[in-house]
C-alpha cells in the first residue's frame, strides 16, 4: 500500500552537477496513454524505467539533485543546527522495556552514535545475562540501506528467522541460525514479505512469497530447514489480484493463519501449528465482510465488521467450528460512537483497542461482564496495546502519549484497575510543561466538524502572527495519532504551531469517517485539510501567509491535490513519495501494489471512477497558475510510490507554473519509500525539508 509516512530525502550529487543555478528541463516526448475511456497525453512518461537504467532518465535525477543542493547550500548551517538539535533530544543509548515470551525476556537497545539497535534475548529473568539475536550495526555495515523487519524465534528457543532487506524496495531475504553458535544456515529464500512463522517442528517455516513483478505477497509457502528453496511446498495461492496476503499464529499458539485481505473483505484460513497442512477457513469471503480472529482457550474471538458498522467482537466455540457465521456470539456489540480498533485476548479477559471522540484509548473486558476503561488527562491522546505475547497475567502492557507527552509504557491490572508505569521515553532537553496541546473542532465546508490536535510552545500568542505545519495523512482508513517527535521540538521552540488534522479517509471518527473520505467521497480529504487550515488562520493560531503543509505517500496525493485546489492558501507544500499520477498507475496493473488498491480509490477501467480520479489526480490538474514553494522528495527504489510518478510531476510543474517560487526535488538514488535506513541518517534527511520550511516561512532563530 502506499501508506507509510515519510521523511524528508537526501542524497549527494556528483562534482560535475553540483553547481547547477537553473532547473532542468526534462525532455518533453509525445506519448498516449491508453485507456478504455479515451487516450491522455502524457509527455513525461518516458521518465518511467522498470530498470531503472535508462541514462537519459537517470541524468535527469542527478540533475535535479545538482539544482537541489545549489538551492539549499546556503542552509546548510541552518540544516546542522536544527539536526544537531534534535540528536541532543535523543537519549542515544536507549533500550526497550523487556517482555516475556517462552521463558526469554526480549529486549533492543542502542549504542551511543549507533543508526540501529542491538536486539538480544536473557533466560528466566529480565537481569540474567544477555545473548545477542541480532547485531544490527555490524549486518548494515557495507550496506547503502539495511532493513530488519519480521524475526521470529523456534518453538524450543534454539533457532531464529528473520527477513532483512538491504535494497529498500521491500523484496526480503528470509535467513535462519543457530542463536547459540551464530551459525547461519544455508536456507536463504529471496522475495518474500516480511511474515515469518514457525511450525510446531521446529523445522518448517511458513512465509509468504512475492509476485515478483507486481511485489504482491500471492502464495503461503513452507519450507522445510535443510531442503532446497524449489522443494518447496505451496499452503496456498490467492489467484484473485485485488488481495493481498499475511501469515501469523494465534495468541496461544495452536494455530496458525493465513489471511488475505482486500480494502473491503478478509479471509482467514487457519489449521494447527502441529500439523499446518489442511487450512480450515474460518468464514468464507465476502464484499464488505471484514473480520479478524484469535484464538486462546476453547473459543475463537473475532473482530468483525458484519452487522456492526464500527466493528464487534464475536466468539465462536471450537465444537461449533463446522457451523460458522451461523455460530457466531457477540461479546461486545456494534456502536456508533465507539470503533474497535484491535484486541488481545488474555486468560478471564479480553483487552480493547478502541476509538471514541477521536481519541484512541484501552477498556478491559473481563469474562464476568465488568468493563475497565484506561483514563486519560488530556484532551488529545494516544493509547495503543504494547507487546503482550503470554496470555495467563492479570497485566496489560500499554503505551500513552500525546504531543506533550512523550511515549510512555504502563502496565494495568484487570483484576483489580491497578496501573504501574514501566517507562518514560526519555527526551533529553525537552519539558513538557512548556508546552501546551489543544483539540479544536474545525468546521468543514459540507458542515461536518474535523479534529484537529496542536500543540505549541507557552507564550506563543494566538494573535493571528505564529507560523502553522499542518500535516495529515487521510487514507487506507489510517488513523494519524499525537505523539512527542525530537524533531519537531525545535520547531516548536522557534515558535511555530504544529497541527494535525485528522481529516476523512482515516479512521479517528470510525469506518464512516473512512468511507466519507475515499473512493467517489476523496475531495472531502483534500476539502477538509483545506478548511482546517482556514479555520486556524481564522481562529488566529497562524498567519495566513506562514502555513506550511506536509503529507507523505497518500499524504503526498493530498498535498498534490492541495496544491492544485487551494495554492494561495499556503507557503510551502512538502510533499514525500507523492502519489500524484494516480489514473496512470491505476490503469497499469503490472506496476506493483495496483491492483488491490481498487477499492481505495476506484478501477478506472469503469468511466464513473475514471472521470472522478481524473479530476483530482494532481498530475493530470497541474495547471498555468501560481503555486507555492515546493519541497518533493522520492527514493529511486521505491516500491509503494514509483519514483517516476513525482519526477513526472515536478518536470510538469516545471514548465507550467507561473510563480518564481522554489521548487526543490530531492531524489534519493540508494533507497526506497522511507528514505536511507538508519535513525541517524533518517534524522539528517528531515533536517533538510526542516530548513527549506524555516526559511521560507521566515521563523525568527532560524
Amino acid at each position: 500500500m502506499r501508506w507509510l509516512a515519510a521523511t524528508g530525502l537526501m542524497v549527494l550529487a556528483s562534482p560535475a552537477l553540483a553547481q547547477q543555478t537553473t532547473p532542468p528541463v526534462a525532455a518533453r516526448k509525445p506519448y498516449q496513454v491508453p485507456s478504455p475511456h479515451g487516450a491522455r497525453e502524457d509527455e513525461y512518461y518516458w521518465l518511467r524505467d522498470d530498470t531503472r537504467k535508462n541514462p537519459e532518465m537517470l541524468a535527469y535525477l542527478k540533475a535535479e539533485n545538482a539544482y537541489a543542493d545549489t538551492q539549499l547550500a546556503t542552509l546548510k548551517p541552518l540544516e546542522a543546527k536544527l539536526y544537531a538539535e534534535t540528536v541532543a533530544h535523543i537519549k542515544q543509548d536507549d533500550s526497550s522495556v523487556p517482555y516475556r515470551k517462552n521463558g526469554y525476556w526480549y529486549s533492543s537497545r542502542f549504542a551511543t552514535g549507533a543508526d540501529y539497535p542491538l536486539i538480544e534475548r536473557r533466560q528466566g529473568s529480565a537481569t540474567a545475562p544477555a545473548t545477542m539475536l541480532f547485531d544490527q550495526p555490524a549486518m548494515a555495515k557495507g550496506h547503502s540501506f539495511f532493513a530488519l523487519s519480521d524475526w521470529s524465534v523456534s518453538p524450543d528457543n534454539k533457532l531464529v528467522a528473520w527477513a532483512e532487506d538491504t535494497v529498500g524496495r521491500r523484496q526480503y531475504v528470509l535467513k535462519v541460525k543457530d542463536i547459540a553458535t551464530g551459525r547461519i544456515h544455508e536456507d536463504t529464500i529471496t522475495n518474500i514479505e516480511p511474515n515469518i512463522v514457525w511450525a510446531a517442528d521446529n523445522r518448517t517455516i511458513l512465509y509468504i512469497a512475492k509476485d515478483p513483478t507486481t511485489l504482491r505477497g500471492y502464495r503461503a509457502m513452507a519450507h522445510v530447514l535443510g531442503t532446497p528453496v524449489n522443494a518447496d511446498r505451496m499452503l496456498y495461492e490467492e489467484k484473485d489480484d485485488t488481495f493481498n496476503m499475511g501469515i501469523g499464529r494465534t495468541t496461544d499458539d495452536r494455530y496458525i493463519c493465513i489471511g488475505v485481505q482486500s480494502t473491503v473483505s478478509d479471509e482467514q484460513r487457519c489449521a494447527p501449528a502441529a500439523q499446518p497442512t489442511a487450512f480450515t477457513v474460518i468464514a468464507p469471503r465476502e464484499r464488505e465482510f471484514r473480520y479478524s480472529p484469535d484464538h486462546l482457550g476453547n473459543r475463537w474471538i473475532i473482530r468483525t465488521n458484519r452487522g456492526a458498522k464500527n466493528y464487534k467482537l464475536v466468539t465462536l466455540a471450537d465444537a461449533d467450528m463446522a457451523k460458522g457465521v451461523a455460530a457466531w456470539r457477540d461479546l461486545v456489540p456494534g456502536s456508533d460512537a465507539v470503533f474497535i480498533e484491535d484486541f488481545k485476548p488474555f486468560n478471564g479477559f479480553v483487552a480493547i483497542d478502541q476509538r471514541e471522540g477521536g481519541n484512541r484509548t484501552i477498556r478491559l473486558l473481563t469474562d464476568a461482564g465488568k468493563s475497565i476503561p484506561v483514563k486519560a488527562d488530556e484532551p488529545a491522546y494516544r493509547m495503543g496495546l504494547s507487546t503482550n505475547e503470554e496470555p495467563d497475567t492479570p497485566w496489560v502492557r500499554y503505551t500513552y502519549g500525546s504531543l506533550v507527552t512523550p511515549t510512555t509504557t504502563y502496565e494495568v491490572n484487570a483484576r483489580t484497575g491497578a496501573r504501574r508505569m514501566l517507562k518514560v521515553t526519555p527526551v533529553p532537553g525537552y519539558d513538557p510543561a512548556r508546552y501546551v496541546t489543544e483539540r479544536v473542532w474545525a468546521p468543514a465546508r459540507d458542515g461536518t466538524r474535523i479534529p484537529v490536535s496542536l500543540v505549541y510552545a507557552k507564550g506563543v500568542k494566538r494573535d493571528g502572527t505564529a507560523p502553522l505545519f499542518q500535516y495529515a495523512y487521510g487514507s487506507y482508513g489510517i488513523s494519524t495519532d499525537p505523539g512527542v517527535d525530537p524533531g519537531r521540538i525545535g520547531l516548536l521552540d522557534r515558535g511555530m504551531v504544529y497541527a494535525i488534522a485528522h481529516i476523512r479517509g482515516g479512521q479517528e471518527m470510525g469506518r464512516g469517517w473512512y468511507d466519507d473520505g475515499h473512493l467517489l467521497n476523496k475531495k472531502n480529504s483534500f476539502t477538509d485539510f483545506i478548511d482546517v487550515t482556514r479555520y486556524l488562520v481564522a481562529q488566529k493560531y497562524a498567519a495566513p501567509g506562514r502555513v506550511a503543509a506536509m503529507g507523505g505517500s497518500a499524504g503526498g496525493l493530498l498535498m498534490g491535490g492541495v496544491a492544485n485546489m487551494a495554492p494561495q492558501d499556503y507557503k510551502l507544500i512538502i510533499a514525500q513519495v507523492p502519489f500524484v499520477d494516480v489514473v496512470t498507475t491505476m490503469l497499469d496493473a503490472s506496476i506493483p501494489l495496483t491492483t488491490f488498491e481498487y477499492d481505495e480509490w476506484g478501477n478506472p477501467a469503469n468511466k464513473p471512477y475514471y472521470d472522478y480520479m481524473l479530476s483530482y489526480s494532481p498530475y493530470d490538474n497541474v495547471a498555468a497558475k501560481a503555486y507555492p514553494a515546493l519541497y518533493v522528495g522520492t527514493g529511486l527504489w521505491d516500491s509503494q510510490v514509483q519514483y517516476y510518478e513525482p519526477a513526472k510531476w515536478v518536470a510538469r510543474l516545471r514548465a507550467r507554473k507561473t510563480d518564481v517560487n522554489p521548487l526543490v526535488f530531492r531524489v534519493n538514488m540508494e533507497a526506497g519509500h522511507g528514505g536511507k535506513s538508519g535513525r541517524f541518517e533518517r534524522i539528517r534527511q528531515n533536517a533538510e525539508w526542516q530548513a527549506f520550511m524555516l526559511s521560507q516561512l521566515g521563523v525568527a532563530g532560524s
